[in-house]
């Protein structure tokens, strides 16, 4: 017999929406207040959503506790095999050294503070989010900068508002497959959505975070090299999200501007190098020389990487992998077992619980098969070693873990249980203003959760849902809760954290919030204003469909 969802338990959509944000409150206060770790705030906020599922909106604790457990699959794949894979990779390239000489021939390029930014901060970062993300980038790349000389706060806080840009389609497009999943909506379409929205915002970036730095007049100084890494990394952001789909638009984006840097620095220099006023003289030294073959040599992991990631994203590879092996089934007692009803759907309709186990076509095999064929290039490096390596990745990310599949728990069960669809139908009330809204709710869902791909899980068949009540392309609002989310990234605890944690100011994290905190209003206000233009202003910007 199916379970009839309730959207309005308390037969007031304002007091059931309010309940319905119980289990997210939950998640701010100990996120934000009481500070606690990611997993133990999940395990919090996921005990909150099951009490409200079942005593509010009388979801039998049977169904609950299986929508939970299927939350928690779809977080173990295809999301964990992805991070655990590229973070392994990453691992191997420090182990063996080869990531000092990343970082050397980095810092050679140029002593000046507004370009090493722009190389380091925004492009490698870039390259870091669309390879590993989780809080690779920040961690990394304002480490480099403190190291080349940076003051810490400006180190943290140039790395959160440059790790903006790639986040959308951060991890190997790992936000937007689980947006599409849990929306139901086509993948590369809501790729195609992201990569009208998202290259937009980038176009800004490299010039919003170097007038942060250095004023806008010493701006002015640099422009070629801003309009360069602009051009370049939203240009190709936006064709490789149009044409190939989410898993290489920020890798490509990456490889693109450090390479039309690295040309433009052949012909041009600034006129003055530029340095902090308060920075010490012997900051400023330089990385130690290696050889164009080490340089080669330390980047080639990455390069493999990329060229696996890119033929795993195509369709017909993808298609012959897929007939190699793929596993799909319905989700035993959950498929069919739950009844959507209107305002959601026109007519009752059961809702699906399907599983597909991809293994070999999965981004997470790529990346598996380029870290294995990358282990005979780092010298001194075995593939003993490399095992190892992976076992130790595995005890690194065992909470990053639980926190995922908690979170995806968590979204899944207020999905099945309508409490999403409870806050989609309060959404509505704000009629043809939620295009203007919608990139908020992504902006609160990564602060709250420290990630794009959990916001996207716990709002984007909210998102979808509220759309088609108020008569909005589900697609465009879907992208914008993806899009809206890059600028909470730079103001979650978790990230504020790791920046905190890299350039050793753990303590001060009051200092680095409020640095941040006017950017991240002030971004998210400029992707509100596109999002509300594309759906009435400019709808010609959006993919025919």
């Amino acid at each position: 017999m199916l379970w009839t969802q309730v959207y309005d338990p308390f037969s007031n959509i304002t007091l059931s929406a309010m309940v319905a944000m119980l289990p997210l409150a939950i998640l701010f206060y100990m996120l934000a207040v009481k500070r606690a770790k990611g997993h133990v705030a999940a395990a919090c906020g996921l005990a909150g959503a099951f009490a409200a599922t079942v005593a509010v909106w009388g979801m039998p604790a049977g169904l609950a506790v299986n929508a939970t457990l299927y939350g928690v699959a779809m977080g173990l794949f295809p999301i964990i095999w992805i991070v655990l894979t590229a973070v392994w990779l990453y691992n191997m390239t420090v182990e063996s050294g080869e990531f000092e000489i990343i970082k050397s021939s980095l810092a050679r390029l140029t002593d000046d503070r507004r370009l090493q930014a722009l190389f380091i901060a925004f492009a490698f970062g870039a390259f870091l989010e669309g390879t590993a993300g989780f809080g690779t980038p920040v961690a990394i790349t304002a480490a480099m900068l403190m190291g080349l000389g940076f003051s810490p706060v400006y180190a943290g806080g140039i790395c959160l508002i440059a790790n903006t840009a790639p986040v959308a389609f951060g991890a190997l497009g790992i936000p937007v497959i689980v947006a599409s999943q849990v929306s139901g909506l086509d993948t590369l379409t809501l790729s195609q959505y992201v990569g009208r929205q998202l290259p937009v915002f980038s176009l800004i970036v490299p010039l919003w975070m170097t007038v942060v730095m250095c004023g806008f007049k010493r701006t002015m100084e640099v422009m070629p090299a801003i309009i360069v890494a602009s051009v370049c990394f939203s240009g190709t952001q936006f064709i490789f999200a149009d044409w190939h789909g989410p898993t290489l638009p920020d890798v490509m984006a990456a490889i693109v501007t450090i390479v039309g840097l690295l040309v433009l620095l052949r012909f041009w220099k600034p006129a003055r190098t530029w340095h902090f006023a308060d920075e010490k003289p012997e900051a400023a030294t330089g990385a130690a020389h290696h050889t164009t073959g080490e340089v080669l040599r330390a980047w080639a992991p990455y390069a493999i990487l990329a060229v696996f990631v890119f033929f795993w994203g195509l369709g017909s590879v993808k298609t012959f992998l897929n007939n190699i092996f793929i596993m799909s089934f319905e989700w035993p007692g959950l498929h069919a077992a739950i009844a959507k009803t209107a305002p959601i759907v026109k007519a009752d309709a059961p809702y699906a619980a399907k599983f597909t186990f991809n293994l070999i076509s999965a981004g997470g095999t790529a990346i598996l098969f380029a870290g294995l064929l990358s282990v005979p290039v780092m010298p001194g490096y075995g593939y003993g070693r490399a095992f190892g390596c992976l076992a130790r990745t595995c005890y690194q990310l065992r909470f990053p873990i639980l926190t995922i599949v908690m979170i995806l728990g968590l979204a899944q069960l207020m999905n099945y249980s309508g409490m999403s669809s409870t806050l989609g139908i309060a959404f509505t009330h704000t009629g043809a203003l939620f295009p203007f809204f919608a990139p908020i709710m992504g902006w609160l869902g990564v602060f709250l959760t420290g990630s794009n791909t959990s916001s996207n899980a716990l709002f984007g068949s909210m998102q979808h849902a509220t759309a088609s009540a108020v008569g909005v392309d589900p697609y465009l609002t879907v992208a914008a809760n993806a899009t809206g989310g890059v600028t909470g990234k730079m103001i979650s605890p978790q990230s504020i954290s790791v920046a905190t944690a890299s350039t050793h100011t753990v303590g001060q994290e009051g200092a680095l919030f409020r640095f941040a905190l006017k950017h991240s209003i002030a971004m998210t206000l400029v992707i509100c204003v596109l999002v509300t233009l594309q759906a009435y202003v400019i709808p010609w910007m959006l993919p025919a469909r």
